[in-house]
């Protein structure tokens, strides 16, 4: 079934339509561009080339690049309203600093001045690690390279992380443990050349939806979805799992016991590139497909056909987002996915590999060059060599490089609450709508001496929070780069300048710097974001991520170039390109590593008071906490509110009826009147919500638990109650 259909939108009959209303003049003439800008989107991590219509100095429409090789000129429906985004009523215009009245407009000299008063007033009472940093994954990526620098050299602190934590950390240490590195190792050809695709709790339909398009250029695949939720990607499956909720890590396990019990394995690349194997056979012993059906329910002739489906496949491509990563066994799935891979030598291989769909437009720009979970060009903090590296390419002492990272996204909440921080810089997300069991969090912001938030909106539920806000440039109106899920490197440009006196991040991070006292050193005469591009190109040639080779120009010549792609590239710009195609690893030996991971039931289970498991996630027409999207009308006309799926068996149970108004109860608290949708996409004594709504925030009620790898908060899976709502 085409993914068009799925979603209810034909995106050619879209063009179509316009086109014709255009033609008889049903579409006013100020909405017809007179400039395009080529760009890339700013949503999710697909990497959507498009342009941006201009009119008179006013953006007024938006369109796919036709040539671009991600999208080939489609865009999802926030894509085509993404232009609606920059002439929003609550875009932020001016700095604001809380004063007798609230929050007052203030210049940016007294803005930055202050802020950086304030740090080092923090600064010498208690200390550089007593001030915290929480960014994004939505940045340009020389924002990220210039942020690092700033606030682990400049700032001193290494207390520096970004809301990526919550949702692709999980990813980044699964790879780092079973490979040395970073980086998804496959590319979206894989999508187009794999006999045999696994998805594993990835909605792509609705969270990463132009990717079903290479899905659907490949007839030849059998596409295999396993899901707690019969979502809109499940529908699309050859083969459906409806596994029971956090029963992945078992059904990737149990799918290893038989690769290895009936020889589908590829021994020879096993005892080449990798380390663990017999240690791994022991333990997955006990995995048979009897006890992995008691734990996933699904029966154990499903099981024995999806392994052998997997292991006979000559290309078996395994991708998954957030319903592996949200989860505090997370890592441990992520590192039981790359064992497949591993056992049959899929690692690189055309139509193989182990892919992480990743979530924000640029989290993969920030893993890469934001200095939090490793240093820029996945160094290491701990190894010596990689800091006098880094510190030689920089010009300053390798005592001035951290030795180790520091506290992540919710240790540093955990830091603020504990006095240990005291004061923390929100740079482009909105925690208050996103962060787990929300009151704590609200607790913690309420006792810091001095918060500053930076967005491109105001008022957000965290900004009105804030003692300063700073108002940044949005999507469309700064130059830079976005890297997106498959490593692909491409240009995010300009089309209008920012509104009021609203700055890029890029120039907030420069001034911040002159204020400080540290511009010149660590950015000798950087003026545009091309300076920071060019430095980074230095500092990551050689690595992993070999930008060395890559130029503006290039990448919109022939819309974005994957990395590595070092000076003297021998293959075309347009080139797919794999990492570990030679088998040869990141790690000291250069093998990688088979590990064992245990499944355990997930922390809170459901009981007579809390009856239900629930599972969050997102509907195609919003973005995240709805900052942006929610400020479109068309999108917001679609999706205007959160709604409560529950199964035709629980509804009845319960006596509740369709459009029943219900309240979501858990240990921690309530979110009330959300609208119930009774229906067979969910399981009986399962309910979902969608996350993206502040005013009926479902993260009221998930819990404060997390991976104790990558700190990713398990989202899913907490016992909740649903009552009727009391009447208004």
């Amino acid at each position: 079934m085409k993914i068009r259909r799925l979603l209810g939108l034909d995106i050619a009959r879209e063009k179509y339509a316009f086109a014709k209303d255009a033609a008889v003049g049903h579409i006013s003439a100020q909405r017809v561009a007179d400039t395009w800008v080529k760009t890339t989107c700013g949503y999710c991590s697909v990497g959507c080339g498009m342009q941006i219509g201009v009119r008179e100095g006013k953006v007024v429409t938006s369109r796919g690049d036709q040539n671009h090789s991600v999208n080939r000129g489609k865009l999802c429906p926030k894509g085509l309203a993404e232009h609606y985004v920059l002439n929003a009523e609550n875009r932020a215009r001016y700095p604001h600093l809380r004063g007798k009245n609230g929050l007052e407009r203030i210049s940016w000299e007294e803005a930055l001045g202050t802020m950086a008063g304030e740090f080092r007033r923090v600064a010498e009472k208690y200390g550089p690690q007593a001030i915290g940093v929480i960014s994004t994954g939505q940045l340009v990526t020389e924002e990220f390279y210039t942020l690092g620098k700033l606030v682990q050299l400049g700032l001193g602190t290494s207390n520096f992380d970004g809301n990526t934590t919550l949702c692709m950390s999980t990813a980044v240490s699964g790879y780092k443990r079973s490979f040395g590195s970073d980086g998804p190792p496959g590319a979206y050809e894989d999508f187009t050349k794999a006999e045999v695709i696994l998805l594993i709790g990835a909605n792509i339909a609705e969270n990463h939806p132009i990717l079903c398009q290479h899905l659907d250029a490949n007839t030849k695949k059998t596409l295999i979805v396993a899901d707690p939720r019969v979502s809109k990607t499940a529908m699309m499956a050859d083969i459906f799992l409806p596994v029971k909720p956090r029963s992945d890590l078992a059904l990737v396990n149990g799918i290893a016991h038989i690769l290895i019990r009936d020889g589908l394995i590829d021994r020879e690349y096993i005892d080449r590139h990798t380390n663990g194997f017999d240690e791994l056979c022991r333990f997955l012993d006990k995995y048979d497909p009897e006890y992995v059906s008691g734990i996933t329910g699904l029966s154990t002739e499903l099981l024995e056909r999806v392994a052998h489906l997997y292991g006979k496949a000559n290309g078996a491509f395994i991708g998954w987002t957030m319903g592996v990563n949200h989860s505090s066994k997370g890592t441990e799935t992520v590192n039981a996915i790359n064992n497949l891979a591993l056992l049959t030598g899929n690692v690189g291989r055309v139509g193989g590999s182990p892919f992480s769909i990743t979530g924000q437009c640029n989290a993969m720009g920030t893993r890469e060059t934001g200095f939090t979970s490793s240093l820029p060009g996945y160094r290491k903090f701990e190894n010596e060599t990689d800091r006098e590296e880094l510190a030689s390419l920089w010009g300053v002492a390798v005592e001035r490089i951290p030795t180790q990272r520091g506290l992540a996204y919710p240790d540093i909440i955990s830091a603020v609450l504990r006095k240990k921080i005291r004061a923390l810089w929100i740079i482009a997300t909105n925690p208050l709508v996103s962060f787990p069991n929300i009151d704590v969090l609200k607790q913690a912001l309420g006792e810091l001496e001095f918060l500053v938030v930076q967005d491109c909106f105001h008022p957000t539920p965290t900004t009105v929070l804030a003692h300063m806000v700073l108002p940044a440039a949005a999507w469309g109106e700064k130059e830079g780069t976005y890297t997106n899920s498959e490593r692909r490197v491409s240009k995010v440009n300009a089309a209008v300048p920012p509104p009021g006196e609203a700055l890029s991040d890029f120039d907030i991070f420069l001034r911040l710097a002159g204020e400080l006292g540290c511009r010149e050193e660590l950015f000798p005469g950087w003026k545009e974001p091309r300076d920071a591009f060019e430095e980074w190109k230095r500092v990551s040639e050689g690595r992993l991520c070999d930008y060395s080779g890559m130029t503006y120009e290039v990448m919109e010549a022939y819309g974005g170039i994957q990395w590595p792609y070092p000076k003297n590239a021998d293959t075309a710009p347009t080139a797919a390109r794999r990492l570990y195609t030679d088998g040869v690893f990141e790690t000291a030996d250069g093998r990688a590593k088979l590990i064992c991971a245990e499944w355990e039931p997930f922390p809170e289970q459901p009981s007579q008071d809390y009856p239900f498991v629930l599972n969050t996630g997102r509907t195609v027409e919003h973005w995240h906490t709805r900052t942006k999207t929610g400020a479109i009308a068309i999108l917001e006309q679609i999706a205007p509110r959160a709604w409560l799926e529950m199964n035709p068996v629980d509804a009845k149970r319960l006596m509740l009826r369709p459009h029943d108004l219900v309240d979501i109860v858990s240990t921690r608290g309530r979110v009330r009147r959300v609208e119930l949708r009774v229906t067979e996409v969910i399981a009986p004594g399962q309910v979902f919500v969608p996350f993206h709504f502040a005013e009926w925030n479902i993260n009221e009620v998930t819990q404060d638990i997390f991976d104790p790898i990558s700190r990713e908060p398990n989202y899913k899976q907490c016992a909740v109650r649903v009552e009727k709502a009391a009447s208004a």
